[in-house]
């Protein structure tokens, strides 16, 4: 038996909510993931509609397992950045709210630290806002979690050296990975108990890094099954979240990507 719960987003699933909920029942996952920006209302809704949507989840023997908030700056981006917090924040408030725990999203560019021992103040800034987030994650009782993807899973790393322990975490995407030429194996032994959530994703990389293309999980370069491995040996019990890549035949290619990560 697999040592992970599988979920997917609800936009994945349908444009209503409960309906999405009743599909995900019906295919066998264990959770789903909101998207708090892209799930019509989830951002705006209330505490009475909160419980609401708790229920609903509930009645169909599911778990949220995380609050996506996918946003178009990053966290050393001056531009709109108090909006772009306060937003991060009520996100996590929501994802608290429905039982999840845990939002994720970008970081943006990682700035390198100085050579010299003096800091980029672009670095200082990025730091400043996680070291908030990772407060208000304290408070609210929801963590955030850095997409490892684009950035190099070492420059990750470093950067969560550099804030109190524990106040933020890792969201690993195998796919980004293979597409940005990083190692998924590696990533999981670089980054190990900072990874708080996982996306079985697969794609073929381009010819540069950053030039790639999503695939179906399994008929791309992820090795899924060694990079489970490497999850289950670094004592990873949390989610693996499934992105299906084509719009038609999604629950065949959900159902699919469930089978394989139960057989690893």
């Amino acid at each position: 038996m697999s040592p992970f719960r599988l979920c997917t987003a609800t936009v994945h699933l349908s444009g209503s909510l409960r309906s999405a909920l009743r599909r995900a029942r019906t295919l066998g996952l264990d959770g789903v993931e909101i998207d708090a920006r892209n799930t019509p209302g989830a951002d705006a809704l209330s505490k009475t509609g909160r419980r609401q949507v708790r229920k609903w989840v509930a009645d169909e023997g599911l778990a949220v397992a995380a609050v996506a908030f996918p946003t178009r700056g990053g966290y050393a981006d001056p531009d709109r950045l108090e909006a772009r917090i306060a937003a991060t924040k009520e996100a996590m408030t929501l994802a608290h709210d429905l039982g999840a725990g845990l939002v994720y999203n970008h970081v943006g560019d990682i700035p390198p630290p100085g050579a010299d021992g003096s800091r980029d103040p672009r670095r200082g800034l990025l730091l400043e806002v996680l070291s908030d987030l990772g407060a208000w994650g304290s408070r609210c009782g929801a963590l955030f979690a850095a997409e490892v993807g684009r950035a190099a899973p070492a420059d990750v790393d470093s950067l969560l050296d550099e804030l109190p322990d524990g106040a933020i975490g890792c969201h690993l995407v195998t796919g980004a990975l293979v597409v940005n030429r990083h190692d998924p194996v590696a990533a999981v032994a670089v980054l190990g108990d900072r990874i708080l959530h996982v996306h079985a994703t697969d794609a073929i990389a381009g010819p540069i890094a950053g030039r790639g293309r999503s695939v179906v999980l399994g008929t791309g370069q992820v090795d899924l099954p060694t990079i489970l491995a490497a999850l289950d040996d670094h004592g990873y019990r949390g989610w693996v979240g499934i992105e299906p890549v084509d719009t038609v035949g999604t629950d065949t290619e959900i159902a699919a990507a469930m089978q394989a990560i139960a057989a690893v």
